[in-house]
């Protein structure tokens, strides 16, 4: 390769790897079964891999609101109690529509479930399950959230 080639991929690679990343939020559903605490999964609808209900911030509303709302989309969580304060956060790799890959933050705030929903909007789409912290934590793909996941 000519350094002229080399030098114009590099200015075209370099900022795309620079991008700050983009934010997400999260709600990670909890309740307690029999003395036991419980959080739910769902099931991603691309790859069918488990996670909690997250997506982007939505307007007019705040970040555990945004969280809340997600929950029921991609859950059914149809009454709960959201914590302003987020848990935590972790990163994963999102790949876009147009099929590049970008790197996103996600906020996760505490959503205590007092009731589902059998209908709701993603109910099609997704699988969900209540598991204990441990077994949910072995469940995901993302170590920051496997680490959430354990401290609980």
């Amino acid at each position: 390769m000519t350094d002229t080639l080399i030098n114009a991929l590099q200015s075209v690679v370099t900022p795309l790897l620079r991008r700050p990343k983009r934010l997400q939020v999260a709600a990670l559903c909890h309740r307690t079964e029999a003395g036991t605490k419980k959080v739910l999964l769902v099931t991603s609808r691309d790859t069918g891999r488990w996670v909690i209900p997250k997506g982007w911030p939505i307007d007019g509303k705040n970040a555990a609101e945004s969280a809340l709302q997600e929950a029921w989309e991609e859950a059914g969580v149809k009454k709960a109690e959201v914590l302003d304060e987020a848990l935590g956060t972790y990163d994963y790799d999102k790949e876009l529509k147009s099929g590049l890959p970008v790197r996103v933050e996600t906020v996760v705030f505490s959503v205590k479930v007092d009731r589902l929903s059998d209908k709701y909007p993603e109910a099609n789409e997704r699988t969900r399950k209540w598991v204990t912290p441990q077994i949910a934590a072995n469940m995901v793909d993302e170590p920051q959230l496997q680490e959430l996941l354990r401290s609980l």
